[in-house]
């Protein structure tokens, strides 16, 4: 029943999302173009972002920290999530009540920076994609 109730309010909030402008982000699902290491999107700023938010639990270079966070090279779930998506998941979180949460932590809304914008995390997911 929670996990009905979980897929429910997830799918809500994707609607909200996409009806509060997200329409500016690719839902392409595939890695961000190669470009001979220039910033491609945002990239760059997202792993600004990344390292000041994500990096407690993710580890500094997006390899995971075990028990945390896990590794975001080569991410089934990033992979399988389009960008409109993933952004929706960092906004949420995850919960340790959630049967895919694979840690027993809590992954607070937002990597518990809450000044991040959408903007932000449009950007995170970019550099995100660059790791895939």
């Amino acid at each position: 029943m929670r996990r009905t109730k979980w897929l429910l309010f997830l799918g809500a909030l994707a609607l909200v999302a996409a009806s509060c402008g997200y329409s500016d982000v690719s839902s392409d699902t595939t890695a961000a173009p190669s470009g001979g290491g220039e910033d491609v999107g945002g990239a760059a700023n997202g792993q600004e972002l990344f390292k000041s938010t994500c990096t407690a639990c993710h580890g500094q270079n997006a390899e995971g920290i075990d028990g945390l966070g896990t590794d975001m090279h080569d991410n089934e779930f990033i992979q399988s999530q389009s960008n409109a998506d993933l952004i929706v998941f960092v906004a949420v979180g995850r919960s340790t009540t959630d049967p895919d949460n694979t840690t027993g932590v809590d992954m607070p809304p937002k990597g518990g920076n809450s000044s991040l914008t959408e903007t932000d995390l449009a950007d995170i997911v970019d550099y995100l994609r660059t790791l895939q």
